[in-house]
């Protein structure tokens, strides 16, 4: 598991925070200084934080459990959601869905639907619809997949959540936290750390530094999974 170097961080901006006026002080401990009125995040501290999240992430991988990624807002949604694909882990890129986890029987039957629209405007069913029927079938299908793609595999809650903002991720954070499900995240200086499990200070607005940290523990889950792979591998009884 390669650790992001501090020029790397340097480089991606990871070290810029809010203006002074925006912060929240709970995020003092993860604060170097001030700089023209802007808070700048001590980048050791964020990579320390980094590899104690990494480490956890990769433990709950190994173990089989799923990690969901969270990131609605634009400048993260991609970068988050193909690091969440190729790990093959849930993600929630478009909006977060109030009871995504608290009510995730619910979720699940929306899930359910749009799976059931898939293969009736795949299988033969289709012969059978007027063009309009289709074409309302597609729509929703299409506004389904929109907020449901990333966790349409997703048969029981996740045991942790990645966020990247937790400001802007509030109803996530509130639901994991109720629910009990690990919660590791990018805060910033407008943050509170103490709201979650594995605070990553960094900045969250940039995507450099968005891109750096997702990649950084998307890396760990790897390994993670890797490790099960070999591990069930070796314990297979020989055929």
């Amino acid at each position: 598991m390669n650790k992001p170097e501090y020029k790397e961080l340097l480089d991606a901006g990871a070290h810029f925070g809010h203006m002074k006026k925006k912060w929240n002080p709970k995020m003092k401990p993860y604060i170097f200084m001030e700089r023209k009125g802007i808070h700048i995040i001590d980048l050791n501290r964020t990579m320390e934080c980094m590899e104690k999240a990494a480490s956890a992430m990769k433990q709950i991988a190994k173990s089989g459990r799923k990690i969901m990624f969270v990131a609605t807002k634009k400048q993260a949604r991609d970068i988050v959601r193909s690091a969440a694909e190729e790990i093959n882990m849930p993600y929630v890129t478009d909006r977060w869905l109030g009871g995504m986890m608290t009510n995730f029987a619910t979720i699940r039957r929306s899930v359910k639907k749009m799976q059931n629209i898939e293969k009736m405007l795949a299988g033969g069913q289709a012969t059978s619809l007027t063009k309009k029927e289709k074409l309302t079938l597609s729509r929703e299908k299409a506004k389904l997949e929109k907020v449901l793609s990333g966790i349409s595999k997703l048969n029981r809650l996740p045991a942790a959540i990645f966020i990247v903002d937790t400001v802007h991720e509030h109803i996530a954070i509130k639901e994991a936290t109720k629910l009990n499900i690990k919660t590791f995240a990018m805060v910033d200086t407008n943050s509170d750390p103490n709201q979650v499990d594995f605070p990553i200070p960094a900045n969250d607005d940039a995507s450099k530094s968005i891109k750096v940290v997702t990649e950084y523990v998307a890396n760990a889950i790897k390994e993670g999974l890797a490790e099960r792979k070999k591990m069930k591998e070796e314990t297979a009884p020989a055929s």
